[in-house]
């Protein structure tokens, strides 16, 4: 059996989703491990339903059995002893290791942050049927419905802005801001390609945007908070013609949902300080200084 363990905001559990379900089309007997990821993350919960998504869930016995954990006091003697016999595998690099799609026993703990796990093009069709979603079903304000209409209408760019938990002491060391003049080089970018057009901004720090980009071809994205406001603020991001993304799986996969031919897709050249993210780019991504 394969438990892949759940963890991080939406956009790292469709990565793992997404492996998931690879796994699953390899034939492989697998599991999810939906709460152990989130024991010490009080700000993230298990968000894959509200796309409708389902999976097998792993139970206790399974993750433990996997896990060698048990904390009877022989188990524990016999650890001491002989050390533990795990299945745990925690990835090493942010680089795509086709082993992992060989496995057959595994406990899975990491973000597999690459489509190179998942290139079958069934299992590209089952997310796609997944995660692509119709506004209806997920829109029940004006507010929405104004800015869809105004991002199919135009040649729209969404335009992803991450700050608040990048600034932070804990996540500073780890994560790259993206700066003022990478944005500004994307922005230059499309122009120079589409000169008609109007950055959509998707963004955590409304305020520092309002102030950083200034004029009508700008739109900072204000939805009414609700339950499923990430995966409205995904497919409407999603939804837009062109991307510049933050160092964000969120706007990964906005773009990953825009199958579009002709997209445009600006990407930092460096995702984070601690770890190789070759594999995180796709062919279709324009690399430029972060």
């Amino acid at each position: 059996m394969i438990i892949i363990q759940l963890k991080g905001g939406l956009g790292n559990q469709m990565f793992q989703y997404a492996l998931y379900k690879s796994l699953k089309k390899l034939g492989k007997e697998v599991k999810i491990d939906d709460t152990t990821g989130f024991v010490n993350d009080k700000l993230r919960v298990p968000v894959l339903d509200r796309w409708g998504a389902t999976y097998d869930k792993a139970t206790d016995e399974e993750i433990i059995a996997l896990t060698d954990s048990k904390m009877d006091i022989f188990s524990r003697i016999r650890r001491k002893l002989t050390g533990r016999k795990t299945f745990r595998i925690d990835e090493e690099s942010g680089k795509f290791n086709p082993e992992i799609l060989e496995k057959d026993d595994a406990y899975l703990v990491g973000y597999w942050q690459s489509d190179k796990y998942f290139e079958n093009e069934e299992v590209i069709a089952e997310l796609r049927k997944i995660f692509e979603k119709r506004p209806q079903d997920l829109m029940n304000d004006t507010t929405s419905w104004t800015i869809l209409q105004q991002i199919e209408c135009c040649q729209s760019v969404s335009l992803h802005v991450r700050r608040t938990d990048y600034i932070d002491e804990e996540h500073a060391s780890i994560h790259n801001l993206c700066s003022e003049k990478y944005y500004k080089n994307a922005i230059d970018h499309v122009r120079s390609k589409h000169s008609d057009a109007v950055f959509f901004i998707f963004t955590d720090d409304k305020e520092w945007c309002k102030e950083h980009f200034i004029g009508p071809n700008f739109v900072v994205v204000e939805l009414e908070e609700g339950q499923k406001t990430d995966i409205a603020e995904m497919t409407l991001m999603s939804r837009c013609k062109h991307h510049i993304l933050a160092n964000s799986s969120f706007s990964w996969w906005a773009a990953w949902l825009n199958d579009s031919p002709e997209k445009l897709v600006i990407v930092p050249e460096k995702w984070i300080n601690n770890r190789d993210m070759d594999d995180i780019y796709t062919k279709r991504m324009t690399k430029m200084a972060i």
